[in-house]
């Protein structure tokens, strides 16, 4: 018997197989019930009932068919969630149920990946899990999968609903002239009721209900330039749209380093402003003689 740890890791590549395979096949017999119900929308048109009717057990039964495939695909997928509960040796409580479906179903499908991944199951678990499985003598399989392998012909309702359906879809008439009686059926309720299925016109609003409301954003005129708003990302989950302005002046350190005018220092900027203009006013008049000169070097020594 091979160890635990390797038949959990086939398992798991198996099951991962067999989730794909499922799929494919679904959307194979999807098609295929496509054309069918095709088929059958012609033989209503052409008047051919019964045979209509025998045919559309097999649309039936192939839609069961597809939705075992489904629950038995939700199952391996819960299996390969809780791959780390396959570990030990008795089955979890939680995954008994799947386990057991699959091993019981898995044979009556065509799809071979999952008839492998039961036999790996089975060599996990031994021979008697694998027969309380297959007869189901603890009721451990599922309610819905048992349901859907009972091989028993439809019910008859179940065969004109098929038909109705189909039908109704491709726009056949059928039964013939149900379409005319429920084309009348509504024309008698119209007229029953007297033209009051015509919606009420909405009141005027007044002029305070007018001034409080605001005008819409696309009123006036609009800009030439549209600018599309990026998609969100991963990295930006809510972009936004920054347009160029103009630009915000930053203090420099003169400026930061200025202070607020007060009275007295607007008077010292003052005053010191008329020394400027009048030591001007002296330097560009006359030429200073040399008792001015030696004055202002001994000032600027200090």
């Amino acid at each position: 018997m091979a160890p635990s740890s390797s038949l959990v890791l086939k398992l798991k590549v198996q099951l991962k197989l067999s989730i794909s395979r499922l799929r494919m096949v679904q959307q194979k017999d999807t098609a295929i019930a496509k054309q069918q119900r095709r088929q059958m929308a012609h033989l209503l048109e052409l008047g051919k009932e019964e045979s209509a009717r025998i045919r559309v057990e097999n649309i039936i039964r192939s839609d069961i068919t597809t939705e075992l495939l489904e629950i038995l695909e939700l199952y391996c997928e819960l299996l390969l969630a809780r791959i780390g509960l396959l570990e030990p040796k008795e089955c979890d409580q939680g995954l008994e149920e799947p386990i057991k479906s699959i091993i019981y179903a898995a044979p009556r499908t065509d799809v071979k990946e999952l008839q492998q991944a039961r036999q790996l199951l089975v060599e996990k678990y031994g021979k008697e899990f694998a027969l309380e499985a297959i007869d189901n003598s603890d009721g451990k399989v599922a309610e819905r999968v048992l349901k859907k392998l009972k091989v028993e012909p439809p019910d008859p309702e179940l065969v004109n609903l098929y038909l109705k359906e189909i039908a109704r879809t491709y726009g056949v008439d059928w039964p013939k002239g149900e379409k005319r009686q429920d084309h009348g059926s509504d024309e008698d309720e119209d007229s029953s009721t007297g033209g009051q299925a015509i919606k009420n016109l909405e009141e005027p609003l007044t002029t305070e209900e007018l001034n409080k409301a605001t005008p819409p954003r696309d009123l006036g005129p609009k800009s030439p330039v549209s600018i599309a708003p990026p998609s969100p990302s991963t990295d930006n989950v809510n972009p936004r749209i920054k347009l160029p302005g103009p630009p915000e002046l930053k203090p420099n350190a003169k400026m930061s380093g200025l202070k607020k005018e007060t009275p007295s220092t607007q008077a010292q900027s003052d005053a010191k402003g008329k020394d400027d203009e009048g030591s001007k006013k002296v330097v560009g008049g006359k030429i200073p003689d040399v008792d001015e000169l030696s004055r202002r070097f001994a000032a600027l020594k200090r």
